[in-house]
């Protein structure tokens, strides 16, 4: 179960006869307010192995996770079964099996790069790019188009004793702006730097580059990863 705060990415307003509604106001996030109300079972008092588990498979972590292990205790405290276990001896008794446990999740080591990413979340507009990400040279033409439409009604009244009835009519406004589209290049980077100095260059909104990223993962020329939440 979860409980907690409700984290809302959009805002509304109402008033009689008017209404503003930005992104959805019935899609929310409770940050970290899972409850477990089941014990979950574990061996951490059985054996003499204890199992870290990391939260994504990654066999350049795991390595460097072994090293550091190895480095603190000694050779064979630590192996890696695969990337993401990693299999740890630690002593018997309880006392010392706490110390150990104590000065064991004390050791910092830096992981390994991340895969390239890019987070889109289709409710609020928001997109992440992390460190990793690199744009092949490509190129991306964005314009925009409106269509404005206004409706003005208007009340016909006949003079007194003429025997003519009350017309409503409306009149209606169509107008339509389109702006001059732009071809601009975008040159190869390799830093998160020079991939959001790219994006900006296009002067696009978080939501056109919903847009804009999908076109250029399907094209080839974003080296990442595109996770929509």
């Amino acid at each position: 179960m979860a409980q907690g705060n409700v984290l809302v990415g959009g805002v509304g307003a109402a008033a009689p006869g008017a209404k503003a509604q930005v992104n959805h106001l019935s899609v929310g996030r409770i940050s970290a307010g899972a409850t477990v109300e089941r014990a979950v079972p574990t061996t951490l008092g059985q054996g003499n192995l204890i199992y870290l588990e990391l939260n994504d498979t990654d066999f350049s972590t795991a390595s460097r996770v072994v090293d550091a292990v190895n480095k603190r205790f000694g050779t064979d405290t630590a192996a890696a079964q695969d990337g993401r276990v990693i299999r740890v001896r630690a002593p018997l008794a309880s006392d010392d099996r706490v110390a150990f446990l104590g000065a064991l999740e004390s050791i910092s080591l830096t992981p390994a790069q991340t895969n390239a990413k890019v987070i889109l979340n289709a409710r609020t507009g928001s997109v992440v790019i992390n460190q990793a990400v690199t744009l092949d040279s490509c190129a991306v033409s964005h314009g925009n188009l409106s269509v404005v439409i206004n409706t003005d009604s208007a009340v016909s009244q006949p003079a007194p004793l003429s025997g003519g009835q009350t017309v409503v009519t409306q009149t209606s406004q169509i107008e339509i702006k389109k702006e001059p589209g732009q071809v601009l290049l975008l040159k190869s980077g390799v830093s998160l730097a020079e991939v959001v100095k790219a994006l900006n260059a296009i002067g696009a909104t978080p939501q056109d580059l919903l847009a804009i990223l999908q076109a250029m993962k399907a094209a080839g020329s974003l080296r990442a990863e595109l996770e929509i939440i």
